[in-house]
């Protein structure tokens, strides 16, 4: 397991407004275990949910992304863009329920650290590594 120097507090996700959901465009990757549970939470046939919500990228898949006017960036699929809130939250990826804690993140020297600080104010530097 590796050792990050930072911790998380989530309850700043209540007042965040989704910036861990928006962004430049990218990928939001997911297991087909995980595509099956979302297809089933949103009550539709996986078949139908994969036409609609995911792209393959690569041997992965990703769930798609559309357009944020408000931020001026992109969204992933499931972030109601209105209520600045996850629609999946319950069930979403791992990708999404590992984040802040990527291993891009573990050099705290990296432009990635830098532009996670400056987003995320959920993310609390550790003193003792100061």
């Amino acid at each position: 397991m590796q050792s990050f120097n930072f911790s998380f507090d989530s309850s700043a996700c209540e007042t965040c407004g989704g910036k861990c959901c928006t962004g430049e465009s990218g990928y939001i990757f997911c297991s087909i275990d995980e595509l099956r549970l979302i297809a089933s939470f949103l009550k539709m046939p996986f078949n139908d949910f994969t036409q609609k919500y995911v792209k393959k990228v690569g041997y992965k898949y990703s769930l798609i992304e559309k357009p944020d006017i408000q931020a001026k960036s992109y969204a992933c699929i499931f972030f109601d863009t209105t209520s600045r809130r996850c629609q999946i939250y319950p069930i979403r990826p791992k990708q999404c329920q590992t984040f802040p804690f990527w291993d891009s993140f573990l050099d705290r020297n990296s432009q990635e650290f830098r532009s996670l600080i400056e987003m995320c104010k959920g993310v609390k530097i550790d003193k003792k590594d100061n």
